[in-house]
């Protein structure tokens, strides 16, 4: 089962998908954790990689896209995986395409868990993390026992300075213009379903699940 991960900040694809990769028993491969696995392998393109980033650049796309290949060719990739933050335009996803059809797999599904911006700027603005351990709260939806203080270690909790409507706002609103198209071109291939993120956790789980074995 190859899928294709997608939904705006704060929509809650990290959960879920440790939630797919218990079921499913695939790997969940971030944009941000290839590039570190690649840098830290020293591979072709994570070197290349590394040259943009401590120059302070964007990395170009065929970069990317090589990092990409690289990942997905390797062997816990065969019977599956779930993809998160890449593609992110319609010409990485014909990338993408291309690098599936290279390596003989195919896309299944391409799942967004979609949440209107106002819930999403709501979530931000009460979310509360722990300075020592990262644990994360919400002042409304899940408090810690005692306010400003972590359940797990006692360490003090913050709000993140991007938490705020403005900069959420911001966000969000590139999100939607970036991510369009992108669903756009998926709803053509067929593969496109959405799914409410505005519901429990383990509502939006059970839905993610039944979309893929439906």
């Amino acid at each position: 089962m190859h899928l294709l991960l997608m939904g705006p900040p704060g929509a809650g694809k990290g959960t879920q998908a440790a939630e797919l990769v218990k079921e499913f028993s695939i790997p969940h491969i971030s944009t941000g954790d290839m590039f570190r696995a690649a840098i830290k392998e020293g591979t072709e393109m994570g070197k290349q990689a590394k040259a943009f980033i401590d120059a302070g650049n964007l990395v170009p796309d065929e970069v990317t896209i090589g990092i990409v290949r690289e990942r997905l060719a390797k062997d816990d990739c065969k019977q599956g995986f779930i993809l998160d933050g890449f593609p992110r335009t319609v010409a990485q996803a014909d990338a993408l395409k291309g690098i599936l059809d290279e390596l003989g797999l195919e896309l299944t599904r391409v799942l967004n868990i979609s949440v209107p911006s106002e819930d999403l700027i709501a979530r931000a603005v009460g979310r509360r993390i722990c300075k020592k351990c990262g644990a994360t709260y919400h002042v409304e939806f899940n408090p810690p026992k005692a306010e400003g203080t972590c359940d797990e270690c006692g360490g003090e909790l913050y709000q993140r300075a991007d938490d705020t409507p403005e900069t959420m706002g911001n966000r969000l609103q590139k999100y939607e213009e970036s991510t369009k198209p992108l669903i756009d071109y998926y709803k053509k291939a067929g593969l496109y379903t959405e799914i409410d993120g505005r519901q429990a956790i383990g509502k939006v789980t059970k839905d993610l699940i039944a979309s893929l074995k439906g």
